[in-house]
């Protein structure tokens, strides 16, 4: 028998739209990152490796790689030890005040990036209330102390710590609960059931995150810059120096470069080990988890003080902003905390001058366009994907996963080395270059998570559905937006705010895009941080974190609370 094709025809607008999606991929995705790989190994026309021999001569830029993979590897075993306390605390022992402890857990999904790093130099820095009490009780302490290696890894288990509150929470409430019941009729202690059954069966989601925090170490880029220093500079913050010179932009490309080889191959060894695995389950009836009581009385105080132990570390820096951010500047300088101090004026600078306010509403258009650009965009390429039965449509789905694969910086200076970077033009040019430049970057790094997670939403569509609509005569457009699209909306939305949650504080790719003139809030935020800056500045940089927070809070809660929830129930009212 022979295999049915699709051999209908295209129609005009069919190819129109193929035609455009194609030259987006191509130009925008394709085209900037194999230009830079030309960039690095061409010189005056002819091949050259004399890029690499320069980044060899540099001391700087090794001692970058090496600082970045130690890093890595680092992150490996703290966020893994730190990330699995946390879920194990809340989701498989039973300790008082579980809910309280999930809570400050979780404020590592809505306070990272460059946020979060203001918020433990705060905190921990030279001139941070915590020193400040230490140089109380060690006149002799040296206020620089929270920098370095030490400084940065402490601040990166932390922040890091999201996936797992995500990832293992969701196994960890998948586990079949008959098994730990078995074994616990058997005889076996609290730890022997810990490692010989838990553990193991969490092997393949600690695997991958394992390789997603080794990936996040080598790629790091605000915390080793707003707080490694001098001391511990790593890759990343290495490629925003060097592109930030001319000169010296060649040596940020190769950078750039090898730390896209290293993602890539550290991706294809992910999947070529979770290929051999053999995760299976036994068991035809699961039981739902239920927490256990640590039997052990030793092991329930240790339990207990750790938990309130990691607690501590992830609300102090939190609660410090929130609260110095209604202090006056002279207090947040000396980090005081008066009560004759706090006021509001902050938060009404915040939405009473333009000045004040412009790079929230800069950040927020950019976040909002690039959010729902991206969307559409994967909405209609994942319907061309998974409805056209043509091998040339798969073009598109490896076409917007590619940047899935390279790291943010590549990307930045894929564009940068391609369209050229607003920071080096002049005139008329740096405003218009710059808009169009960073929204499109801002894009470009959503796509393989929004087409990712859009494609998922299309296979709980009904073909049933769309049968109906082609039976009375819908034409296909009508029939994505109209009868397909409200079904996907949910998810569709749930996208859109976390890529929105996502870019509104970015810095990573600000940095390399941004116009002087429109200053996002990640640029803003990071030089508020900078020593010898002005007092009023730090003061709207902390009311910036703390309104991010909200609006990350706000989205967190459409994306993995209620919210979607209701946004279904309203639609099946309507419908």
């Amino acid at each position: 028998m022979k295999k049915k094709t699709n051999t209908a025809r295209l129609t005009p607008g069919a190819i129109i739209l193929r035609l455009i999606l194609a030259w987006l991929i191509v130009t925008f995705v394709l085209f900037p990152n194999i230009n830079i790989i030309i960039d690095v190994l061409h010189e005056d026309g002819r091949f050259s490796t004399e890029a690499f021999t320069k980044l060899l001569r540099s001391r700087r830029a090794v001692k970058s790689m090496v600082n970045s993979l130690v890093l890595g590897m680092a992150l490996v075993v703290t966020v893994n030890v730190v990330g699995t306390l946390a879920v194990l605390f809340t989701e498989y022992w039973d300790l008082k005040g579980s809910r309280i402890l999930k809570l400050s857990y979780m404020t590592s999904l809505v306070y990272g990036g460059v946020v979060l790093a203001t918020g433990y130099k705060f905190v921990y820095g030279s001139k941070g209330i915590i020193t400040k009490l230490l140089l109380l009780i060690m006149p002799e302490m040296n206020p620089s102390w929270f920098s370095g290696f030490g400084a940065v890894l402490f601040v990166m288990t932390f922040a890091c710590t999201s996936n797992h509150i995500i990832f293992l929470t969701n196994a960890i409430r998948a586990m079949d609960y008959h098994v730990i019941e078995a074994a616990q009729n058997l005889g076996a202690s609290d730890s022997k059931i810990l490692f010989k059954v838990v553990l193991p069966s969490l092997k393949p989601t600690l695997f991958a995150l394992t390789i997603m925090t080794f990936l996040t170490g080598i790629c790091a880029l605000s915390a080793p810059l707003m707080i490694g220093g001098s001391k511990f500079q790593t890759i990343n913050p290495m490629i925003v120096s060097f592109a930030q010179a001319p000169g010296s932009r060649d040596l940020a490309a190769v950078l750039a470069l090898f730390l896209g080889l290293m993602t890539i191959l550290l991706l294809y060894f992910m999947n070529r080990v979770e290929r051999k695995g053999n995760y299976i389950s036994i068991s035809k009836t699961k039981e739902k988890m239920h927490k256990q009581k640590l039997r052990n009385p030793t092991a329930n105080i240790i339990a207990h003080i750790l938990a309130y132990g990691m607690f501590i570390i992830y609300m102090l820096p939190i609660c410090f902003v929130v609260l110095f951010s209604f202090c006056d500047a002279l207090s947040i300088k000396t980090s005081t905390l008066r009560l004759s101090s706090f006021t509001l004026k902050n938060y009404i600078a915040l939405f009473t001058k333009q000045d004040a306010f412009r790079p929230y509403l800069v950040s927020i258009v950019y976040s909002v366009a690039a959010a729902v650009i991206a969307g559409l965009i994967c909405v209609v390429a994942a319907r061309l994907v998974l409805k056209s039965k043509r091998k040339i449509d798969s073009f598109f789905e490896y076409g917007l996963l590619i940047p899935w694969l390279l790291p943010t910086t590549f990307i930045a200076l894929g564009l940068m080395f391609t369209y050229d970077s607003p920071r080096f033009l002049v005139g008329n040019k740096v405003l218009i270059g710059s808009i169009w430049i960073m929204l499109i970057a801002y894009v470009v790094v959503k796509l393989p998570f929004s087409f990712r997670m859009i494609r998922a939403a299309f296979f709980g569509v009904e073909d049933s559905l769309e049968e109906a609509a082609r039976t009375m005569g819908a034409k296909p457009v009508y029939t994505l937006f109209k009868v397909i699209l409200p079904v996907i909306l949910p998810t569709v939305m749930s996208v859109a705010a976390l890529n929105f949650n996502a870019l509104l504080s970015d810095y990573d790719l600000s940095v390399f895009l941004y116009s002087p003139k429109y200053q996002p809030l990640g640029v803003i935020i990071k030089a508020a941080s900078d020593e010898g800056v002005n007092e009023n500045a730090q003061a709207m940089a902390l009311v910036y974190s703390v309104v991010l927070m909200i609006l990350c809070g706000l989205a967190l809660y459409l994306t993995q609370g209620g919210g979607t929830q209701a946004i279904r129930k309203k639609l099946k009212r309507k419908s």
